[in-house]
């Protein structure tokens, strides 16, 4: 049985080049219940887990901080998120636990089966946060699918295009100059699409999109599946090619491959990785605050 019930030709065809709304089984699944969300949380490894908090005003972005979980257990993580303004982040679960390595087996085997793509660099992560959490407005290099399993949550998702995002601006978040981060102004609302997200929906994106995101007054569970495709990772190098061209004084525009000038910006890309001309800028949040000091983060 397939994991997204509504599969049609038309929605194959468009997947990764258009934004999409799916539904999907997921959520009926025990995995995403209590007892597996704890068991998940206590099996994850501590190391690589992301605690963040936030402040409440979509615009502020830099209220964004990181922080640990400490020693917490995961049944505690979870009444954290459940009670307090957290949001967890276990990226690459599929490449540490077994069960998310076989649903990853999975939900890429039907998009082959279904929209005939190949797919690599796939990161299946879990997604848990507390009611009226946000994620601020920012873009992703690999495309993006994410999958409601609990809680109620608003995406909205911006074009590849001015005002909303300019070349540089994307040039460098791929050689990864800055954050993904990007400034963000109410009024852009207006360019977005908007989607509700409810436990069985499932939203993806075209390339590069700017997006944020709202939680509804309640826990929220979802699945974030980062992924390339062959195209998808042409489009980075030509991106990449762009950006180290525009340092030089050029005005570059992006060519898809197989447009031979694609094909040579791709080789290009390559050659500067390797020769360390560029620099590229990682950056860290500190941690400043940790879940198990008997503070509580308030919603």
């Amino acid at each position: 049985m397939s994991i997204i019930t509504d599969w049609t030709a038309e929605k194959a065809a468009q997947l990764t080049k258009a934004n999409l709304g799916f539904d999907h089984g997921l959520h009926e699944r025990p995995m995403f219940n209590d007892e597996g969300l704890i068991s998940l949380l206590d099996r994850y490894p501590r190391d690589k887990l992301g605690v963040f908090t936030m402040g409440h005003d979509p615009v502020d972005w830099q209220s964004w901080r990181r922080g640990s979980a400490g020693d917490l257990s995961g049944e505690e993580l979870l009444r954290a998120a459940q009670e307090g303004r957290i949001w967890l982040n276990l990226r690459h679960a599929n490449d540490y636990l077994p069960e998310y390595a076989a649903l990853e087996e999975e939900i890429f085997a039907e998009k082959r089966a279904h929209a005939g793509i190949k797919t690599f660099k796939r990161d299946l992560g879990m997604l848990i946060s507390s009611a009226n959490a946000q994620v601020f407005y920012h873009l992703d290099v690999p495309l993006v699918s994410l999958w409601q399993l609990r809680g109620q949550k608003k995406v909205w998702v911006y074009p590849v295009a001015e005002p909303c995002v300019g070349a540089e601006q994307l040039e460098r978040v791929v050689l990864k100059e800055t954050a993904e981060q990007l400034e963000f102004r109410l009024d852009m609302d207006a360019e977005a699409e908007v989607f509700d997200l409810t436990p069985g929906k499932m939203v993806t994106w075209r390339q590069n999109a700017p997006h944020r995101i709202e939680n509804g007054p309640m826990l929220n569970v979802s699945l974030s599946v980062e992924f390339m495709t062959p195209a998808a990772l042409m489009r980075a190098n030509v991106l990449y090619a762009n950006g180290v061209m525009r340092k030089a004084g050029a005005r570059p525009r992006v060519q898809q491959a197989p447009h031979p000038t694609a094909l040579a910006k791709i080789a290009f890309a390559r050659a500067a990785k390797m020769s360390g001309m560029t620099r590229t800028f990682e950056r860290s949040l500190p941690e400043t605050f940790r879940l198990d000091d008997g503070r509580r983060l308030s919603a």
